[in-house]
């Protein structure tokens, strides 16, 4: 019988499973010798353990909203102390992971847990100090939101306010060594928050995306103080240039830099290694590959399709 024909009441279909099973190991295989692996490749990070450490750190920066609201002020103490020591332990883990599977084939039997060790505890070092920088990413959203009602409100609903979050932690381990963790944990927050930051880009404090559906930040973005995003704001490459074997030239500076008090609103695009200067406002639907210089105005020029660069009052 084939699997198209009806089957009778109670009979299991057949799939035919073998020869898919046997076609997917021979192109597995091919896959790992292709690029020198043996048919154990290293393991990598796991998202979802990188997740629930996520939602425990923040837990431990915030116990009283994003941990337990019955906590007493006896108790608060160490139940931040116990949920760090946990999350802490199981981001040790994946960190190990990473360490190891970027050593490769070039070093299997080299233990990575002392270098893991003193990564994690400079990571946590480093938490009182972006508990500090998201308390100014919370600040700035109930400033510059009127509809926002607490800060309790923000920090519990707020969709920007999540992915700054993880921005915030996946931006200190990027720069301790573990990127591939920190990918990770920046597209954890793309994927519920559809807010795409690369935790390789430097923003300062008092930073808010309002809405935030859309909005993409490359790598080499650099962003100052007091900046508001609106809802599908780019700051992207202009262009990908190639070596002389054809390949993309990777780690290059070509992402936009924002300085301070800029506000760029819905549906802007800006492109290329350009300098928006402080105290800008980039209007909506926007397409700027150029750099302005403090206190413009850009906005769409009407039916010309021309942008119009003007100094703003003072």
């Amino acid at each position: 019988m084939s699997t198209h024909e009806s089957l009778l009441p109670g009979q299991s279909p057949r799939w035919e499973i073998d020869p898919v099973v046997a076609e997917l190991r021979r192109l597995r295989l091919q896959s790992l010798a292709d690029r020198d692996r043996d048919n154990r490749p290293p393991k990598l990070p796991s998202r979802k353990t990188l997740s629930a450490v996520v939602d425990g750190i923040a837990a431990a920066l915030f116990p009283n909203r994003l941990g337990f609201p019955e906590l007493t002020d006896a108790g608060i103490d160490y139940y931040v102390g116990h949920t760090l020591d946990a999350n802490l332990r199981a981001l040790h883990g994946q960190v190990q992971r990473e360490l190891e599977y970027v050593a490769g084939a070039a070093q299997p039997a080299i233990s990575r847990h002392d270098e893991a060790v003193a990564i994690v505890a400079a990571f946590a070092r480093q938490l009182p100090a972006i508990r500090r920088l998201l308390d100014t990413d919370i600040e700035a959203a109930f400033q510059g939101d009127p509809a926002a009602r607490s800060i309790d409100e923000i920090l519990v609903c707020y969709p920007g306010i999540t992915a700054t979050i993880h921005y915030r932690l996946a931006h200190a381990l990027f720069r301790l060594g573990v990127p591939l963790i920190a990918r990770i944990i920046a597209d954890i927050a793309h994927s519920t928050t559809a807010i795409d930051i690369h935790p390789g880009a430097e923003i300062g404090e008092h930073f808010f995306i309002d809405h935030g559906t859309g909005v993409v930040i490359g790598e080499t973005a650099i962003i100052g103080r007091n900046v508001r995003l609106y809802q599908a704001v780019t700051l992207g490459a202009k262009r990908f240039p190639v070596d002389a074997q054809g390949h993309l030239v990777k780690g290059n500076a070509r992402h936009p830099m924002v300085e301070d008090d800029v506000v760029i609103y819905a549906g802007a695009t800006i492109l290329g290694r350009v300098t928006i200067g402080r105290g800008s406002v980039i209007g909506g639907n926007v397409w700027l590959t150029t750099s302005v210089p403090p206190g413009s105005n850009v906005a769409q020029a009407g039916l010309q399709n021309d942008v119009l660069v003007s100094a703003a009052p003072r």
